[in-house]
Parts: C-alpha cells; structure tokens; sequence
C-alpha cells in the first residue's frame, strides 16, 4: 500500500493546478484582448504576473517534493521548461508578436496539464533508488 504524501508532495498536486488554472485564465484574458475588450489589455498585462508567480511556485513544489526520498527529480526537468515558455512568452508579448505568442500559450497550457497529471504518478516516494 503506498503512503501518504509528503506535505512537500501535497504541495507539488496544490501548486500544478494552480498553474494550470492561471494559464486557463490568462487565455481568457487573451480572448478578451483579442476582441478588443476595453479592459483584455490590462487584465492580461496583470495575469502575465500571475502566471509567472505560478510558474515560479510550481517549480520551487518540486524542488522541494524531489529532495532525497521524496519524488521523482523528472518532475523538477519537467517544470523547468514552462518557465522557459513564460519568459518567451513575455518577451513575445511585450513585443507584440502574436503569431508566436499566441501558440506557445496554448503549448504552455497543454504542457500544465500534462504535468498536472503525471505528477500524481511521480509523487509517490521513492525506494531503493526505483518509484514505488
């Protein structure tokens, strides 16, 4: 029967769903933008932020969840990427390139829930140097 997770384990399956719903949010706001909302310029000015707090946050979770013991190091070589998107996706932004950027959302959002769901796989402790 495999244990409990650890709270850094816990907060690893916290921080990817958040990312995850920030993302979501933030093609929201690009819709808006897109359509010429009054306010999508600055919501998504401001969501940009969000995401990349989340982003940062997701990857210290995993960090921390990887500490010897603890999970999979994958989830921390697979985190690191979607800040690597989100820089890129700044820049893009800020630049207004929206023939890139609006692709690289949408392989940042599909990449979130692919670590959303692999991480309740990597999250088991990790025994004899093999995942449980």
């Amino acid at each position: 029967m495999p244990s409990p997770p650890r709270p850094t384990q816990r907060l690893m399956r916290i921080t990817l769903p958040l990312q995850s719903a920030v993302i979501l949010a933030q093609a929201v706001t690009a819709g808006l933008l897109l359509a010429s909302v009054p306010v999508g310029r600055n919501l998504h000015g401001t969501m940009a932020g969000a995401v990349v707090l989340a982003v940062l946050l997701n990857l210290l979770a995993a960090v921390l969840a990887w500490r010897p013991g603890g999970a999979s190091p994958r989830l921390i070589l697979q985190s690191t990427p979607m800040l690597l998107f989100t820089l890129a996706q700044l820049s893009l932004g800020y630049a207004h390139v929206r023939e890139l950027h609006v692709p690289v959302g949408v392989l940042m959002f599909g990449a979130s829930i692919m670590l959303l769901m692999r991480s309740w796989d990597d999250c088991t402790p990790v025994r004899g140097g093999q995942a449980s």
